[in-house]
């Protein structure tokens, strides 16, 4: 039996329904909600032009013998319907006042938890709390969201339609059901906002959901590079490759050759690699680092030195977040080892030190992922953090 694809058209209001109801569901992969205001009101008003809007993309996913229809392409166009269909829209700015409100007027910092996180939002944040749009809106936090009006009455919601394509895999095998989609993601273009490299890469979690904690840590989401207006979450699969190569050859002058022009087939590579765990010439054996997918306790232990030396914060170069990040990673993961975080000051002023060494360099300052440069700072991180390894019989 071969793959197999049906096209049709539901109406606007059949097709929240569906998201409502949870028929179809976001996979985890997926990238937060991004669309602004003004591109949720230029949709709707596609709609009442009789104009085209391109059609959802669902998957059949069969998981432990349990049918899911995901959701692979048409995120921001489906969640734009529900959000002007509930008058509401998530808007951070509003999202940052009533926080900052809320912590004013509040000893209870756990209350807080009670806001969906805008920041990082998608729809699921609303399909959550109830299956209908009164459900929904009782349970909405004053000021959580920003109020729309779009008037999306009954009859707009049954009179237009939008379009989808529903793929069938030929397998019910998991894992090829896993590198299909994955496949089909990949190759999907998200209409008038490309994905980044590491939204596109995050697909290929999907192929084995036990490593996305590893690949994708929460703490990771804590270490923020900001350059002017731009801001991005620190890349924890980057660490994992340049090490995972470093482990395996013990050479940082190998790391990463041959790649210099093409960084993300490198990090793609050591994610395929992983998650199969045959024998990489680049990065040696997956499980020889993390033998029956044990990372928790590893992964738990560097937390919490990352916690005590103080590294979560906003930084303004990626060099500083290489110092911090690339010897106590691999000391932590790699060698399992323990960093005495007790000399915590101590260790960063020499950390600190080689880092302005680095930024007063103008050729390391102007190109800091030049590859030279990226090697250095991994060699001197790791050598800097292997004089504070607490030794078994210490």
């Amino acid at each position: 039996m071969d793959n197999r694809v049906y096209y049709g058209e539901y109406s606007l209001k059949h097709w929240i329904e569906l998201l409502l109801k949870k028929n179809i569901i976001l996979p985890e992969y997926q990238r937060y909600f991004v669309w602004s205001e003004k591109k949720v009101e230029t949709l709707i008003d596609t709609f009442r032009k009789n104009q085209f809007v391109p059609p959802i993309t669902i998957g059949a996913f069969n998981s432990g013998g349990v049918n899911k229809n995901l959701i692979l392409d048409g995120q921001q166009r489906i969640t734009s319907v529900v959000l002007a269909y509930l008058g509401l829209y998530p808007d951070i700015q509003t999202y940052k006042r009533a926080i900052e409100e809320f912590a004013n007027d509040n000893d209870d910092p756990d209350e807080e938890s009670q806001f969906d996180n805008i920041l990082e939002w998608n729809v699921g944040e609303l399909t959550s709390k109830g299956k209908s749009k009164e459900e929904i809106l009782s349970k909405i936090r004053d000021n959580n969201y920003k109020a729309i009006s779009l008037n999306l009455d009954d009859d707009f919601l049954e009179k237009n339609f939008l379009g989808f394509s529903y793929l069938v895999p030929k397998t019910s095998n998991e894992k090829e059901q896993q590198k299909y989609y994955s496949s089909v993601f990949r190759n999907i273009n998200i209409q008038g906002e490309p994905l980044l490299p590491q939204e596109s890469r995050a697909s290929l979690y999907f192929l084995d959901q036990d490593l996305v904690n590893l690949f994708s840590p929460g703490f990771s989401k804590k270490i923020l590079i900001k350059i002017i207006s731009n801001e991005t979450k620190s890349d924890f699969v980057r660490y994992l490759a340049l090490l995972s190569q470093y482990h395996n050859d013990g050479d940082e002058k190998k790391v990463a050759r041959s790649y210099k022009q093409r960084m993300e087939k490198y990090y793609e590579e050591y994610l395929y690699a992983a998650i199969s765990d045959e024998e990489s010439v680049i990065f040696g054996k997956f499980s020889n680092v993390f033998p029956n997918k044990e990372y928790e306790n590893s992964l738990g232990r560097l937390k919490k030195s990352l916690e005590e030396l103080d590294v979560f914060g906003n930084y303004s170069s990626i060099v500083d977040v290489d110092m911090f990040l690339f010897g106590l990673t691999y000391h932590t993961l790699f060698r399992k080892k323990q960093i005495d975080v007790s000399k915590s000051e101590e260790l960063r002023e020499r950390l600190g030190r080689d880092i302005n060494q680095f930024k007063s360099d103008r050729s390391h300052q102007k190109s800091p992922n030049n590859l030279g440069h990226l090697r250095n700072r991994i060699s001197y991180s790791i050598s800097i953090y292997g004089r504070y390894v607490i030794n078994e019989s210490q």
